[in-house]
């Protein structure tokens, strides 16, 4: 496979908010630091995962107010490889809140960053430069 270049590598970003995710991927595609595809829900990604393969993802998580642990179903389809993209691919969760169970099963899945709600676009972009530059292969690349 040729090398690709950071602009051409694709990165999925999950954030419900609308705003956020924009302004992210657009200063993503103008700065270079990757081909951000977005998605406003977990359904969405899941298709989009299934469909294309992704460098590395950022995903937004539910935590909400209950003291169980969140659906982490999207994350696990990535990890055992049930998408198109490389079953070790770099993932960020962002979350609301993260108690010992969640950072457990999180550690779990080998996630390899995780970003508390608020925080700036721009912990966001450092992000997607360091998956830019992670040396994962990824399968199936259209």
């Amino acid at each position: 496979m040729p090398e690709l270049g950071k602009d051409s590598m694709r990165m999925l970003l999950m954030e419900p908010e609308t705003l956020l995710r924009r302004t992210v991927a657009l200063t993503a595609r103008t700065l270079g630091v990757g081909n951000i595809q977005e998605a406003g829900n977990a359904a969405l990604a899941e298709r989009m995962l299934k469909e294309k393969a992704f460098h590395g993802a950022v995903i937004a998580i539910d935590t909400g107010a209950t003291d169980t642990v969140c659906d982490l179903g999207l994350l696990d389809q990535v990890r055992n490889g049930m998408t198109a993209s490389h079953s070790a691919i770099p993932i960020a969760v962002l979350a609301e809140r993260c108690d010992a169970a969640l950072l457990q099963e999180l550690r779990r899945r080998d996630i390899t960053r995780i970003i508390l709600k608020p925080f700036r676009a721009r912990l966001l972009l450092d992000v997607f430069t360091e998956f830019s530059t992670a040396d994962v292969k990824v399968k199936n690349w259209n």
